[in-house]
């Protein structure tokens, strides 16, 4: 049964299970974190169990991560105390794959989202060949009564690598939070302005924007392990740390052009951000921005990253904006809604 959020629907109580959850600060837990707020505004009752709920151990190669240990036992407990209606699996990391097994010994229907390119981050640390990696994904979604990818470029692909039941679901910027304002931030640093924000990583492809001749100075807002790395290659770039609320709004708005140098995005919420805020985007032609940045005065793709960003510096921060604007959280949380599928 498919459930359609309308005037004097019966709230369900919903249990997301996701591997990616606070204290990480990345784009899944902001929409996972938001759609589950809209969700509440609306009368559902819904839970989200993360690894904090857990023993944990921390992921190799990036320990800020850390990953559920074994969690089974303690979580078919939590799952029967809450009685959900109906379950959404966002990632497939220890809670998914046990949240999965359950699903499956009793029988019960759920969805998935596929939000990471999972099979080119694992190849980009340790050079497994991605093909093993996607056989595995595939197995593990399509489990699933539904899979819900954000862009059409994603869904073709997931397609195209016989994953099924595909579902549409987009995403939200909060356009409150992030707006056109002042620069008041980077104030003592040469201009024109880049801007990288978000983990510093390899699948990051930051290096690929350090690397740029470019004039004025490069900014980078976030961290992550490869962070010490780049700090140590790149000294003339500005490392900013980690920005979130206003501050990372104040990051956004206080740049000339925001750069995404990453090849493996499935969307790039970021995009979004620095757009509400005004702020023209630089980026490769690629999943994510080819879906996101649609108008060439809001943002400039280009294979050749150094073209992209000196072209976006002429783009307009109002069509930056209006662009935005066309996408909410609250028609995310009604997409996301209208096709989770009841246990029974």
């Amino acid at each position: 049964m498919i459930l359609h959020p309308v005037p004097g629907v019966v709230p369900i109580r919903l249990l997301i299970v996701t591997d990616a959850w606070a204290p990480q600060v990345n784009g899944v837990v902001r929409t996972l974190a938001t759609v589950a707020e809209e969700l509440r505004a609306g009368g559902d009752i819904v839970e989200v169990v993360g690894p904090d709920r857990f023993r944990t151990m921390p992921t190799p190669s990036y320990p800020e991560i850390r990953l559920a240990l074994f969690p089974r036992r303690r979580l078919t407990r939590i799952v029967d105390a809450f009685a959900p209606d109906a379950i959404h699996i966002a990632t497939e990391g220890p809670l998914g794959m046990a949240m999965r097994a359950i699903c499956r010994k009793r029988g019960w229907p759920f969805t998935t989202s596929f939000h990471t390119r999972f099979a080119e981050y694992v190849h980009a640390r340790t050079r497994l060949p991605p093909g093993i990696a996607w056989a595995w994904l595939r197995r593990f979604h399509n489990a699933a009564a539904g899979t819900y990818a954000a862009t059409a470029s994603l869904q073709a692909e997931l397609a195209e690598r016989g994953f099924r039941h595909i579902l549409p679901w987009t995403r939200g910027v909060d356009l409150r939070l992030f707006h056109p304002g002042p620069a008041t931030d980077f104030t003592d640093l040469p201009r024109p302005i880049f801007l990288y924000a978000g983990r510093v990583a390899v699948e990051k492809n930051i290096e690929a924007f350090l690397a740029l001749d470019l004039p004025g100075t490069k900014v980078v807002v976030g961290d992550g392990p490869q962070r010490a790395d780049l700090q140590a290659r790149f000294p003339q770039a500005h490392f900013a740390g980690w920005r979130v609320g206003e501050a990372l709004a104040n990051a956004y708005r206080s740049a000339d052009v925001f750069v995404f140098p990453s090849r493996t995005d499935t969307f790039g919420l970021v995009l979004l951000e620095a757009m509400a805020c005004g702020t023209p985007v630089a980026a490769y032609p690629v999943m994510g921005p080819k879906d996101v940045v649609t108008n060439p005065e809001a943002g400039q793709l280009h294979d050749n990253l150094h073209t992209a960003c000196l072209a976006a510096l002429h783009c307009s921060r109002t069509t930056a904006r209006s662009h935005a604007e066309t996408y909410s959280w609250a028609a995310c949380a009604a997409g996301f809604r209208a096709q989770l599928v009841l246990r029974g």
